[in-house]
């Protein structure tokens, strides 16, 4: 026998043991796994498929061919299982088929040197055929993760392109969300989907201040304005910068360095020009627009509101204090509040709502910490001399009332944290309304608290007086509280008229459109019944509203099916987590076991708000599915001294979390696997499109790639299309574009606004969480887009960027 034979003769029984002991592992874990699954009333598939691979195992050891026909009969039922129980989606074929065409691959490949080992016809050409098809087909797979998935395509003609009407093209983008009643749409068609692909960077400009790190709400996550010739942004800390909107040169800064410990953020500041008519309105009944003072030197304003308590006021032109506000050009957000307000514990990071002429501010109080908590009062305050001209106490009787000295606002009240819209015809305030404190546990809510807690409230927004208040969550224990501005827009009705209506989507994946003048639905709500869980004197309703006439987004009750994974380990792993826990749907009650919230706390669709085409009546949403394993556990006396920080990890997994003054402490975490990919089917981020006129979704595509992250944090490099969570929001255009930013991966993408077809993109040297503007130079009359990159969530790398782009001369 020759050296090379005997070679050949030691490296095939080398490679038969490594095939061997794969397949050996592989059936291990499926029998272990999958008889845990069986125990939990889950697939008997892992079970069965394990057993047969340990026999293959012991066969492709003996390096004998019938290990090669049972892992094949494995194979064939691995098909037929997976078609049966996950369809014809990518994904989840992926994840179930991959791993073992691999192996049967192998096995093919090495069925004529066992054959030939036995002395027996090596079977060569069917066996080298059926392993380059199955390689083949796992080539193709491998490509097709390349390729964007939608979950809903489009069908029909793309939208018309309708030029933009000379007396409605946008002159500012003056307000949070372009308009007072946050639309995110842009009326100006320059960039148009013909010419997009030719949008180049412009200017580029760094602010020098950087959020922490930290991970605990330190976050990047602003939408600028511009107005004339000034784009106005704010920083982490909420230093204030005024830049020139053709050059990105800076004109001013305004100091303010907010202190906020683990909580720094700025969404965005408010504009108020004294110069302007007032508009008052014209909704017959409706309180007028009460006149500020003109003997003033600061006649354009910049507004901020800070984490550590303040509102600050300066002046447009040139960045000083408006001395004439507040104290010096500041107003303590902390009077009337009582203990407990260091932040994070209170902190107000949404942009002031500039309403006629009054600043509405609302706060965030944090999650889960404590049953006594700072209340979520909202308050109104002149925009001129910064006077309290009303607040709105939610749990206090006479919601109007006016402190006295020494008084304090009722404590541990629903509070309003995402950004507010402002409706100038009707003078009234859309609010979107939180939870009182705490989130999760309901057995000292009052009333009131079941009145406004996780609802759409509507104030006179010179009185401050309620108008009406309609509710998304009954006693809600899953802390859906309200998270987006509302969208004031033209309803197309059934008859074919429009009507004032506001919008609002939730963390719950639903939307509810509301009446603008009576809060009543004008879309079909039904009461689903739900059921309680196990905790004493909990105050469950028996029902939740369900939106059922508009699109549900992300939200479906999962199965077992729906558990996916990178490879079946992880997917069986997620199986078992998934059997292992109570889980009743969508309003799946918290409880002493360990219960499933999905979609979770964090959406559903969360701060970054709706985009409102109003030429096609078509609305744009961003959204991201990651659902919460969730556990209330009786507090220990040890647990009585101890009080979480405020901080975001409370939601996000930290442990168990006093809930200081309640009878329970709480666990929360992500439902993702141990590599740290959600448990469930991809997307977990998409970006969805709407069509008002027959309230069906027209098209839905994920959002993002792995690129910039992957699991266990460790970055892929692949410009893989699965779709990540995603926090910021989209604007739309009339050049029938969506930009949008706020994905994982570092990038700016615009989508075709008739398809979701990503029509261009550019790379960002960190990721954003901030929500696009696009404006018109009056100087030059070049059309910009801008865009605010201080790091993408979760992500290590920081920056301090605004980046604008155009079309090239």
């Amino acid at each position: 026998m020759s050296d090379t034979h005997t070679k050949s003769h030691i490296l095939f029984k080398i490679w038969c043991f490594i095939l061997g002991l794969a397949l050996l592992l592989t059936g291990a874990f499926y029998v272990i796994g999958g008889g845990k699954l069986v125990s939990l009333g889950g697939s008997w598939y892992f079970l069965l498929a394990g057993l047969f691979t340990l026999a293959s195992a012991v066969f492709v050891f003996k390096k004998k061919a019938l290990g090669v026909w049972l892992f094949t009969l494995v194979f064939v039922a691995t098909i037929i299982w997976s078609l049966l129980d996950a369809g014809w989606e990518f994904w989840p074929l992926f994840s179930r088929l991959m791993f073992p065409a691999g192996i049967f691959a192998a096995l093919m490949l090495t069925l004529p040197a066992i054959r030939r080992y036995q002395f027996q016809s090596t079977l060569s050409a069917p066996a080298y055929t059926i392993a380059g098809l199955t390689i083949l087909g796992m080539l193709i797979g491998f490509y097709q993760m390349f390729q964007p998935h939608p979950t809903v395509s489009a069908s029909g003609q793309a939208l018309p392109l309708i030029p933009v009407d000379a007396e409605k093209q946008q002159v500012n983008w003056s307000h949070y969300g372009n308009d007072a009643g946050g639309s995110r749409f842009s009326a100006l068609d320059q960039i148009n989907r013909n010419n997009v692909k030719n949008l180049k960077e412009v200017w580029r400009f760094r602010t020098g201040d950087f959020t922490t790190g930290s991970g605990n709400g330190a976050e990047d996550q602003q939408t600028p304005l511009q107005v004339g010739n000034k784009l106005f942004l704010c920083t982490p800390h909420n230093n204030i910068f005024a830049l020139d909107v053709d050059t990105g040169k800076q004109l001013w800064k305004a100091e303010v360095n907010s202190k906020a410990d683990a909580w720094e953020r700025c969404r965005g500041v408010a504009y108020f020009d004294s110069t302007q008519p007032l508009i008052q309105p014209t909704l017959a009944g409706a309180t007028p627009v009460k006149a500020v003072a003109s003997n003033t030197s600061c006649l354009r304003r910049v507004y901020t509101n800070t984490p550590d308590g303040r509102l600050i006021a300066v002046n447009a032109d040139t960045g000083e204090r408006c001395t004439d506000f507040g104290v010096n050009g500041t107003v303590d957000l902390l009077q009337g509040l009582g203990d407990g307000t260091k932040a994070p514990r209170f902190e107000v990071t949404s942009a002031p709502t500039v309403a006629g002429t009054v600043l509405v501010v609302g706060s965030r109080i944090a999650d889960n910490v404590a049953a006594d908590m700072p209340g979520g009062v909202i308050r109104a305050y002149d925009v001129i001399t910064g006077e309290l001209r009303w607040a709105f106490d939610p749990r206090n009787p006479d919601p109007n009332y006016i402190l006295k000295p020494g008084e304090t606002y009722k404590r541990s009240s629903a509070n309003s944290w995402a950004a507010m819209s402002y409706d100038p015809q009707m003078n009234t305030v859309f609010l979107p309304m939180g939870s009182s404190s705490v989130d999760i546990w309901g057995g000292n809510r009052q009333p009131l608290d079941h009145k406004y807690n996780t609802s759409v409230l509507a104030l006179d927004a010179t009185t401050g007086k309620e108008k009406w208040v309609y509710q998304t969550v009954h006693n809600d224990l899953w802390d859906f509280d309200l998270p987006m501005q509302p969208s004031l827009v033209d309803f197309p009705m059934q008859d074919g008229s429009n009507k004032p209506a506001v919008v609002i989507g939730t963390k719950s994946g639903q939307f509810f459109v509301l009446d603008r003048v009576t809060g009543k639905p004008l879309t079909k709500v039904v009461e689903q019944a739900v059921k309680p869980a196990d905790i004493p004197d909990e105050q469950y309703s028996a029902t939740q509203p369900r939106s059922v006439e508009m699109p549900q987004i992300g939200n479906q009750t999962l199965t077992e099916s729906d558990m996916w994974g990178a490879t079946p380990f992880d997917q069986l792993m997620c199986r078992i987590s998934f059997k292992s826990m109570r889980y009743e749907g969508l309003y799946t009650a918290p409880g002493k076991d360990v219960s499933l919230s999905f979609p979770g706390s964090l959406g559903g669709m969360n701060w970054g708000s709706i985009a409102f085409d109003p030429t096609h009546q078509y609305m744009f949403v961003n959204d991201m599915r990651l659902g919460l394993w969730i556990q209330l556990i009786a507090q220990s006396p040890e647990d009585l001294a101890l009080e979480a920080n405020g901080g975001e990890s409370v939601n996000t997994g930290m442990g168990a979390v006093p809930m200081k003054g309640t009878p329970y402490k709480v666990v929360k975490d992500r439902f993702w696997s141990k590599l740290n990919i959600p448990c469930q089917k991809p997307p977990y981020g998409t970006m969805t499109a709407i069509d008002m006129k027959t309230r069906q979704i027209a098209w839905q595509v994920p959002l993002g790639t792995v690129q910039d992250t992957g699991p266990l944090g460790i970055k892929m490099g692949l410009k893989v299309p699965i779709g990540m969570p995603t926090i910021g929001g989209p604007m739309a255009t009339q050049g029938g574009l969506v930009f949008f930013a706020a994905t994982q991966d570092y990038y700016l993408r615009a989508f075709d606004s008739s398809n979701g077809r990503e029509l261009w993109k550019s790379r960002l040297p960190v990721g954003s969480q901030g929500t696009p503007i696009s404006y018109r130079s009056a100087k030059t009359g070049k059309q910009y887009v801008v865009i605010s990159a201080g790091g993408a969530r979760q992500s290590p790398d920081h920056g301090d960027y605004v980046i604008a782009y155009a079309l090239p001369d």
